[in-house]
C-alpha cells in the first residue's frame, strides 16, 4: 500500500509552466511515474502534445535530463543512450556509481503507428528502459486526426461522422497485447484515476532489468469533447465498462487483473459522455454500439480466462 503522505513529499520533476490543456491527464501521469524511482532519469520525449507544450523556448517544465526526438524514433534514441551508458560504465569512464534509469515518453500516434518498428526493435534487442505511452486515442497535437488507437466509431478530423460514414470503421489497435507478444519482462496498462495502481506499476517497470512498457489512458478534453473537470472521472468509467482494463503481464507471461468492477457498466456509459461518440447514440448507429459492446465483452472474458489459466494470448 502506497502511503500518500510519503508520495507527496517526493520531489516533483515535472513542474508548472507548461502549456498542456486544462483537464489533460499527462501532468498527473508524469507526477506519479517520475516519483516511482529514486534513481536519476534520462528522458527521451517524442514530438507530440507533451513535448511541444513543456519546452517552449526558453522555458521548460522538466527538472531532469531531457532529450527531444522525432515522432518515430524515441525508442531508437533511448536505446542508443542506454547503450552508451553501459559502454562508458564498463570502461570505467563514469564518475559516479549511481544507477541511471532511461524513460521514453511517446503518444499513441508515435507508438502505435509512426514509431512502432523502432519500439519493436528496441524491445527485441532487450534494451534496459521504460517506455511510457500516453494514449489519448488520436493525433491530438496536430489537429485531432484518427490514429490506430482511435476506437471504432470515433469521429475525428480525418474520420468525420456524416451521411456516408459513422466515424472510424476500424477497431482500435490493442497495442498492449501486441507489445506483450514480444515476451518482454513487464507490460502494464493503467489509467490516472487509479493513482496508486499507476504509481506501483511504474515502480515495477523501473525496477526490472530489460524493457518495460506502460500504456496509460490519457484523457483529452479537446479531442474527446468532454468538460475539463470530468477527464479523470471518465478514465474510471473506461475501467468500469472494461473498455480500458487495468492489468499487467510479467516476464513469465502471467496476466494479473488489477481492477475488477463490482458492477460492469455498459459501454454506453462511456460513449454518451463524449462528443466524439455522440452520433453513435442515434438509432441508425446502434449496430456500432453493439459491435463495441461485443468486442469489449470478448476481450474482458479473455483476460479473466487467461488470468485463471496463467496464460497470455
Amino acid at each position: 500500500m502506497v502511503v500518500l503522505e510519503e508520495l507527496t513529499k517526493k520531489e516533483d520533476l515535472f513542474v508548472s509552466g507548461h502549456g498542456l490543456c486544462p483537464g489533460c491527464g499527462i501532468p498527473i501521469i508524469l507526477k506519479l511515474v517520475l516519483r516511482a524511482t529514486t534513481h536519476p532519469i534520462v528522458i527521451v520525449n517524442a514530438t507530440g502534445c507533451l513535448q511541444i507544450s513543456s519546452t517552449r523556448f526558453p522555458l521548460t517544465s522538466w527538472k531532469l535530463n531531457w532529450i527531444h526526438s522525432s515522432s518515430g524514433n524515441a525508442a531508437s534514441t533511448i536505446s542508443g543512450i542506454e547503450t552508451m551508458y553501459k559502454v562508458l560504465k564498463k570502461k570505467g569512464k563514469l564518475q559516479t556509481d549511481t544507477e541511471i534509469k532511461f524513460l521514453a515518453i511517446v503518444g499513441d500516434g508515435g507508438t502505435n503507428d509512426i514509431g512502432f518498428s523502432s519500439l519493436s526493435g528496441a524491445i527485441e534487442r532487450g534494451h534496459d528502459f521504460v517506455y511510457l505511452c500516453y494514449d489519448n486515442q488520436s493525433y491530438a497535437n496536430s489537429g485531432g486526426q484518427c490514429s490506430s488507437a482511435s476506437p471504432i466509431g470515433t469521429s475525428t478530423s480525418t474520420t468525420p461522422t456524416g451521411k456516408i460514414l459513422p466515424g472510424k470503421l476500424q477497431y482500435r489497435k490493442d497495442i498492449t497485447r501486441i507489445i506483450a507478444a514480444h515476451k518482454l519482462p513487464y507490460v502494464a496498462q493503467a489509467a490516472p484515476w487509479n493513482w496508486e495502481d499507476l504509481y506501483t506499476k511504474a515502480g515495477k517497470a523501473f525496477n526490472i532489468e530489460g524493457p518495460a512498457y506502460l500504456n496509460v489512458l490519457n484523457p483529452c478534453p479537446k479531442t474527446w469533447g468532454i468538460p475539463s473537470d470530468k477527464s479523470i472521472e471518465l478514465t474510471r468509467i473506461a475501467a468500469d465498462t472494461c473498455i480500458w482494463p487495468l492489468y499487467e503481464i510479467d516476464g513469465d507471461n502471467n496476466i494479473k487483473l488489477n481492477y475488477k468492477p463490482e458492477n460492469k457498466l455498459p459501454v454506453t456509459e462511456w460513449l454518451k459522455k463524449q462528443d466524439r461518440f455522440e452520433h453513435l447514440l442515434n438509432i441508425e448507429n446502434k449496430w456500432i454500439v453493439d459491435e463495441i459492446q461485443n468486442e469489449v465483452d470478448k476481450n474482458w472474458n479473455r483476460l479473466i480466462y487467461n488470468e485463471k489459466k496463467g496464460i497470455n494470448n
